[in-house]
């Protein structure tokens, strides 16, 4: 009786344990895939399902912030969400949501711009970046687009300031800005050079990744962590930069 019932004990322990995990393309009624999601067409009513994987600076102003989120298959990027204070607090990174707004394309960044809702729902997941060195410089490096990426093994390229000086880094993408401004570093990999940013609104002068951009020096080797936003090619929004 007792080898049976710890049988049961057992049985009922791999059972829960097998019910733990999320399905991360789950959708509700309603609701479109990815894959509905990128064949829409612009400008069209979109309802997107994923899990909330950064979420910019609450803009006290304009009272909105901008949202990147993602689920199994791929990712996407809220343009300026309107909120108050309160309502982005409540907005936990990790969480799923249902957003529904319209589909938008400004300058190749395709996003979800004029939402009008958005709903927290059961469940979470944080992904780990997707590793997609080998394909900076391809043209199958968009369809990653908006998700959490990193890129390995890349050495640190001289940018030039205001006096034509090599620096490692500029203040806003032609030197024109100060503490506080966004920050713009060239990347190599492989004989070809990109360009990478640490977009304040999502990663502001007080934070780990800010500082270690500003200490960098031409010809390090580092890893790069963030998300892939677009502009005009990939403009990628870094979150972490650890030197090798």
């Amino acid at each position: 009786m007792k080898k049976f019932f710890a049988f049961l004990m057992v049985a009922a322990l791999v059972l829960s344990m097998a019910g733990c995990g999320e399905d991360v393309n789950a959708k509700s009624a309603g609701t479109m895939t990815f894959a509905q999601y990128d064949a829409a067409n612009l400008d069209s009513e979109v309802t997107i399902e994923g899990y909330l994987q950064a979420k910019q600076k609450f803009n006290a102003e304009y009272g909105n912030t901008s949202l990147y989120i993602q689920d199994g298959e791929g990712a996407y990027f809220v343009y300026r969400i309107a909120c108050d204070q309160a309502k982005y607090d409540s907005w936990k990174v990790g969480s799923k949501v249902k957003v529904t707004g319209f589909k938008a394309e400004w300058s190749g960044e395709v996003e979800i711009a004029d939402a009008s809702s958005i709903e927290v729902l059961k469940g979470e997941k944080i992904f780990d970046a997707k590793d997609v060195t080998s394909l900076l410089g391809s043209a199958d490096l968009v369809k990653d687009q908006n998700k959490k990426v990193v890129f390995k093994g890349m050495t640190v390229e001289a940018s030039k300031n205001s006096d034509g000086q090599d620096v490692a880094f500029l203040y806003n993408w032609d030197g024109s800005g100060e503490e506080g401004s966004d920050l713009y570093f060239n990347v190599s990999v492989n004989g070809k050079t990109y360009n990478f940013c640490v977009e304040t609104d999502l990663c502001g002068k007080d934070t780990d990744v800010y500082k270690a951009v500003k200490n960098l020096k031409i010809g390090d080797k580092v890893d790069v962590e963030g998300f892939l936003y677009w502009y005009n090619g990939a403009n990628p929004h870094v979150t972490s930069v650890k030197v090798k």
